[in-house]
């Protein structure tokens, strides 16, 4: 996903409400126009104040006509939830990489017996891709001290996927998070560097 290539890299984040999969990709897209890219995002919330699916697609080059990243051609697929890498994965390209939080947040349609949670979820995602990359965020994000850190640790690894220069990410991020919290922030993106 090199500059020198021209091609336009396309990054799918998906989640459920309230996990900051919006923050991620705005962060995304900012970096990618800092480091001199034309960028796009396009989300969805569904039903995001009840935990439901969000998806938000950034797209970046020296020129993006839309913000939409069609089914096959997504380079990363940043999830922050297990079985939400699962459901998203026929967007991926077949050379594309998935990274995944291991998070299980159980539907509540599976709570009302409408269905179930896929149990092997992970085994598919490696079935069907080369080198996903699954992280316990949470317990990570909790032992530095905020389960909201999930979405830094996350974008420290996709960090490493993309040919965006260091410094941009970490000024963005600074730029992005309340004071308080800039220097724990920058601590979890490293982790997710150091994790990739």
């Amino acid at each position: 996903m090199t500059r020198e290539n021209k091609k336009t890299v396309n990054v799918l984040v998906v989640g459920t409400g309230g996990q900051g999969v919006i923050t991620a990709s705005e962060i995304l897209s900012d970096v990618a126009m800092r480091s001199g890219f034309d960028a796009k995002k396009s989300e969805i919330h569904g039903m995001s104040q009840r935990g439901g699916v969000v998806t938000s697609h950034v797209r970046y080059s020296e020129n993006v006509a839309s913000p939409m990243i069609m089914q096959g051609e997504a380079d990363i697929l940043l999830s922050f939830e297990l079985s939400e890498a699962l459901r998203w994965l026929h967007f991926l390209r077949p050379t594309g990489r998935v990274i995944t939080s291991l998070q299980k947040i159980i539907p509540p349609a599976v709570y009302a017996g409408m269905g179930s949670y896929p149990e092997d979820a992970q085994a598919v995602i490696r079935q069907r891709t080369a080198d996903p990359v699954f992280v316990d965020a949470l317990p990570m994000a909790e032992e530095l001290g905020n389960p909201r850190l999930v979405n830094t640790i996350l974008l420290g690894i996709a960090s490493t996927m993309l040919d965006l220069p260091l410094d941009a990410w970490k000024a963005v991020i600074v730029e992005r998070v309340p004071p308080k919290f800039k220097e724990l922030n920058l601590v979890a993106f490293d982790k997710g560097r150091d994790v990739a």
